[in-house]
């Protein structure tokens, strides 16, 4: 009789393991779709985004001078590399979703409580990120880079290097401007506590600077752009995060209060 419950549940578990890959395939395959029709859809003007893109370095470029390309196939491929990138750029909510969708069911009321703004908010930081660098950073580091190349030297960039470079603070600036989630992820599952946090204040402005000193280009403009942003964000950060463990003390106080009245 034993032996029959424990086929059962054998077999039980090995369905639900078979049944959460087939969703985590179908979800796989519905972000890949999204991020195939959103590229299908921006190939028709990946030149004009490049320019796009290219636009805050040929504002500062001399006169009369032009991005060049050294590889053969670089014209044609580097626009829709740039397309691909921004089509998932633009597919974040969608994949994000998707994870969401995925992981929900096996959370609990209060973490789907938790996790959904956290997602929300972690989006739109990104989106932050990325428009400082692009608003506020690549104005101010290309005027610096292009206004110190010596007398006589030519600025001529290669578009494939440039996007390299461009991707690269993007994602740089898209990234560490998640520190407010950090920050609070690490509050919520107890790994630290913002009295914690805030004893290592002074580890995290060098952390920071060290951070900004090796994601961007040689140059004090670009580091400290990195390095002020990221430490203003760990401090709202951690704000957040004294007002996250205010509630939720709050909140066991209240279910202890229960407890024991319900045990009186």
């Amino acid at each position: 009789m034993s032996s029959n419950n424990s086929k059962e549940g054998l077999e039980q578990s090995e369905q639900t393991f078979i049944s959460h890959l087939i969703e985590l395939r179908n979800r796989l395959l519905r972000v890949i779709l999204c991020i195939l029709l959103v590229f299908l859809g921006l190939t028709t003007y990946a030149n004009q985004i490049y320019s796009l893109v290219a636009g805050p370095l040929m504002k500062h470029m001399p006169e009369h001078s032009t991005m060049i390309a050294i590889d053969v196939a670089s014209p044609f491929l580097t626009p829709f590399k740039l397309a691909l990138v921004a089509a998932v750029f633009i597919s974040i909510p969608v994949i994000l979703y998707q994870f969401w969708a995925f992981v929900a069911p096996g959370l609990y009321k209060h973490e789907r409580r938790m996790i959904l703004p956290l997602m929300i908010a972690s989006t739109l930081l990104f989106y932050i990120g990325v428009a400082f660098a692009y608003f506020v950073v690549f104005p101010l580091v290309f005027g610096f880079l292009t206004a110190a190349a010596p007398v006589g030297v030519a600025v001529m960039t290669d578009i494939t290097k440039y996007l390299d470079f461009v991707l690269t603070m993007f994602f740089a600036f898209g990234i560490c401007f998640e520190v407010p989630i950090f920050t609070i992820v690490m509050v919520w599952t107890g790994l630290v506590t913002p009295a914690g946090l805030a004893e290592q204040r002074p580890y995290v402005i060098v952390g920071a600077f060290i951070i900004g000193m090796l994601l961007t280009p040689p140059d004090a403009i670009s580091q400290t752009l990195l390095a002020i942003p990221m430490w203003l964000l760990f401090e709202i950060g951690l704000l957040f995060s004294r007002i996250f463990a205010r509630k939720t003390d709050v909140e066991t106080g209240t279910q202890q209060q229960a407890i024991e009245k319900k045990e009186d």
